[in-house]
């Protein structure tokens, strides 16, 4: 059973509640089968943390105990809550359900996050686009809860060389970064909806991934393509569905808000009548000049300009330093939770330079 789920869904958990007859013996066949090698049950510590949220001046010994027979209602510790297979680590987890555990884990998001607030953004979906830079985003998004529906996509598996920006282990080489991001997303939090497409974006899955079950909220595209890019604004564009972009140099954030204005140029103009049409017929050379415009490359840090003239004769690509990358999964998601709020979020090209703004020089 949990090697088919694997192969299938290799970021699925499953849940087993021992007050449903059917779940109870299923799990009792998984512990037969020997799949599980780590069980964790710390129930009664969340039962208690539940209780210090709901009544945060305090309670003492025996109305914590009564609160917690309030909350059995008559059931066992064994069987409150949910069990939670991981079957790619073959570990068993006993948490709370679903509400409550949502309740615990956001706890200390109020009141920079209100109640209100939080069951908002429970209802909106984020389609993150590239899981190098687009992994930190989308962890901190989920750590922050700031969508119920997390939409994933990027072709790519790990390398090593990925691993000085990418949160993750060696024993993950060649494993999909979007199973990696999603496994780690569930781990987190397993209740948090995560879809995933490894294949990554084309013609034949847009539609799906900008306008399925509802349309995305906001997407955020950190690819390398230069055609993805392209292509992905001017549908989200038609779609009026704002971008976010992290460029990580310098701090670099881009804000479309495409929903607000539907007939803004893509890339703030400077990509002046560029198309995706136009975009491929183009040498390697005129595709370069326009990816400089659009990164203004006037404006970008010393170091990035003198590597540009340096990739693919002394070093392999552009570079990309942890530190740079988590912070763009900071100001990314700030960015992204005040626009699903309905915040004032103006579209424009921002830097958030943290050499420049404490006085760092060579």
């Amino acid at each position: 059973m949990t090697d088919e789920l694997e192969s299938k869904f290799p970021h699925k958990v499953l849940f087993f509640r021992l007050s449903n007859k059917v779940d109870r013996g299923q799990l009792e066949e998984l512990k037969k089968s020997g799949d599980i090698v780590f069980f964790y049950d710390e129930i009664e510590r969340q039962l208690k943390e539940l209780i210090r949220c709901r009544y945060p001046m305090g309670v003492n010994p025996d109305e914590e105990e009564k609160l917690i027979q309030d909350l059995l209602q008559g059931k066992t510790k064994e069987e409150y809550g949910v069990w939670v297979y991981y079957p790619w680590c073959r570990s068993l987890v006993h948490l709370l359900d679903e509400a409550e555990f949502v309740e615990v884990r956001t706890n200390r998001n109020q009141l920079k996050i209100s109640k209100e607030e939080q069951l908002r953004l429970s209802g909106k979906k984020i389609g993150v686009i590239g899981l190098s830079v687009g992994q930190s985003i989308a962890l901190t998004m989920a750590m922050e809860r700031i969508c119920g529906v997390l939409r994933l996509a990027d072709f790519d598996s790990l390398d090593l060389s990925n691993m000085n920006r990418l949160r993750t282990g060696v024993f993950n080489l060649s494993v999909p970064k979007v199973v990696i991001a999603a496994r780690e997303i569930a781990e987190i939090d397993p209740y948090l909806v995560v879809e995933l497409f490894p294949q990554g974006i084309d013609s034949n899955n847009y539609d799906e991934f900008l306008k399925g079950d509802g349309g995305l909220d906001v997407l955020v595209e950190v690819c390398d393509s230069f055609e993805v890019k392209l292509d992905s604004r001017f549908r989200s564009r038609a779609a009026k569905i704002p971008v976010v972009m992290d460029t990580n140099d310098r701090g670099m954030l881009d804000v479309e808000r495409f929903d607000l204005e539907p007939d803004r140029p893509v890339f703030h103009g400077l990509a002046g009548d560029l198309t995706v049409d136009t975009l491929k017929m183009l040498t390697s050379g005129e595709r370069s000049a326009y990816l400089m415009k659009v990164v203004e490359a006037q404006n970008l840090s010393v170091k990035m300009k003198n590597s540009i003239s340096e990739i693919g004769r002394t070093i392999a690509s552009w570079p990309q330093l942890a530190s740079e990358v988590v912070l763009g999964g900071a100001v990314t998601t700030t960015v992204c939770r005040e626009i699903l709020l309905g915040r004032t979020v103006n579209s424009g090209r921002y830097y958030l330079d943290v050499e420049k703004a404490i006085g760092i020089t060579d």
